[in-house]
């Protein structure tokens, strides 16, 4: 009995640092581009690769790498998960020009993608009932933590080290989280899985490639360029062909009549939102704070530690609550906290400091710190134990199919507010430089100093409406969690245990 609950631990601490690990990767990198642009001396479409390389693809293979855990197992894959994105970490620190680092980057989202994929199914696959639930909170606050401290972490490495000191930072963790996968961690597989669904992978992981391509690449290419077009119409074609695909699987990747399930829609609807709405409002923030108000890399990621700090103690302090809550308001009210948290951050003027964003930064990091662990836990609800690989897979795609989208959704909003203000407030044409200032603040207008004040003005304006736009997806997120999760999920034909109803 001991030698299990120690396997369970270091299982966990295996799972937490690895999901940190990858998760701090997406938004570390933000404070230190303006370095790396400097060493390289790069364009602004090469140092969005930097970001846009990992985030496509860790998307696009999240989902396939869930199916081949259930299928050749979970260890299997996360073990590979870590070698690969240990190993590409060093490439990362390593790079000598703008194009190995993206290369490299690529190669860190494949590896993310498996470690992403089995984050849930170990975790489930060792815990059960109560014990079930806490350790998902657990695993909650690292994931919020993660994505909400990157830019203090970056801000620290990046000021005290150096940039490539962002990557190098992973090999240590890698190593660590190898020797544990290889020496504590069980084995464990979906005993169903008797053949790869190759269509199903090639469709799904092109499908949202391209789509995900399409949406990040829209602003710098534009919206009604043919390559943009082809992207999205090609990507939402392939979706077609998955679904035409997955519904004539005996033993499909992707099971799509889930969608059938009220309460499945309203997880993935709810995990959908919060990443769209709030995760994906850190790069906009950390330009505010940054290249408007003024501050360090270093001095920015402490200001996002009011934020940091609830999303990681809220989960540990309620875990023993949030078991005995239905979990239609668990991730209810939590998102609606969020949306509250970004609505209190709007109304910025150019006046502002950075305390007019800490009340939003307490309720918003309450309600992730709410909602993240419940959200995990209703992935695994709704279908069979035996295929969690494939719930979880599933839940982390729309995680971060959320950031993808809510990045290129707001980052065009701010974008265009920016360039109509800022051509009003200088009674000319200045859509080169209005895209200049929505990516890099006053940095845009150096050495005009007359142009200060109308760039800062049109930047806070544009950030107010993120602001507000974000609200509300989040709002619709958590009013889909409340209406469609009153609907219990149907037991599982072959569940090795009770499926909760999600409401008792």
């Amino acid at each position: 009995m001991e030698t299990a609950a120690r396997t369970r631990t270091w299982t966990l601490a295996a799972v937490c640092l690895t999901t940190f690990m990858l998760l701090l990767d997406i938004t570390v990198v933000v404070v230190a581009l303006p370095n790396m642009q400097e060493r390289f001396d790069a364009g602004l479409t090469a140092l969005q690769w930097v970001v846009d390389a990992y985030a496509l693809s860790l998307a696009a293979l999240i989902l396939t790498a869930g199916a081949l855990a259930d299928r050749y197992g979970r260890r299997l894959v996360f073990t590979a998960g870590i070698v690969l994105f240990t190993a590409s970490s060093l490439l990362c620190g390593a790079a000598w020009s703008i194009a190995a680092l993206d290369v490299a980057r690529a190669l860190q989202g494949i590896g993310g993608a498996a470690l992403f994929a089995t984050a849930l199914a170990l975790i489930g696959h060792e815990y059960r009932g109560p014990e079930r639930y806490g350790a998902l909170a657990l695993w909650g606050a690292t994931v919020g933590a993660a994505v909400a401290c990157g830019p203090l972490v970056g801000g620290l490495l990046t000021d005290g080290l150096g940039w490539r000191w962002i990557f190098f930072v992973n090999i240590p963790v890698g190593v660590f989280a190898l020797g544990i996968a290889l020496t504590r961690i069980t084995e464990s597989r979906d005993a169903d899985a008797r053949h790869t669904d190759v269509p199903g992978l090639v469709t799904f992981s092109a499908a949202l490639f391209l789509i995900v391509f399409g949406i990040l690449r829209g602003n710098s290419l534009g919206w009604a360029s043919g390559v943009i077009v082809l992207s999205l119409v090609g990507g939402v074609v392939l979706l077609f062909v998955f679904v035409a695909v997955e519904l004539r699987q005996e033993r499909p990747m992707f099971d799509v009549t889930l969608f059938r399930q009220r309460a499945f829609v309203g997880v993935s609807l709810a995990t959908f939102a919060i990443a769209a709405g709030m995760f994906a409002m850190f790069p906009y923030l950390s330009i505010y704070l940054q290249d408007i108000l003024g501050y360090s890399p270093l001095a920015t990621g402490v200001r996002f530690l009011p934020l940091t700090a609830f999303v990681f103690f809220v989960p540990l302090l309620t875990r023993r609550i949030a078991a005995r809550v239905p979990l239609r308001l668990m991730i209810g009210i939590g998102l609606a906290f969020v949306a509250g948290g970004l609505a209190l951050m709007s109304g910025l003027d150019v006046d502002s400091g950075w305390t007019a964003l800490l009340a939003g930064f307490v309720v918003g990091g309450i309600g992730i710190g709410a909602a993240n662990p419940a959200l995990a836990a209703g992935a695994l609800r709704v279908v069979d134990p035996a295929r969690t690989g494939m719930a979880s897979g599933i839940n982390n795609t729309f995680r971060l199919a959320g950031v993808a989208v809510g990045v290129a959704t707001l980052g065009a909003l701010l974008e265009s507010h920016v360039e109509s203000a800022f051509s009003v407030a200088v009674r000319g044409d200045a859509a080169g430089l209005g895209t200049a200032v929505s990516s890099a603040g006053l940095r845009a207008v150096a050495g005009h100093p007359a142009l200060v004040e109308p760039a800062k003005s049109a930047f806070v304006s544009g950030l107010d409406d993120v602001l507000l736009t974000g609200a509300a997806i989040v709002l619709v997120g958590a009013l889909a969690a409340f209406a469609l999760l009153r609907t219990p999920a149907p037991a599982p034909a072959h569940a090795i245990e009770p499926v909760p109803d999600p409401d008792a």
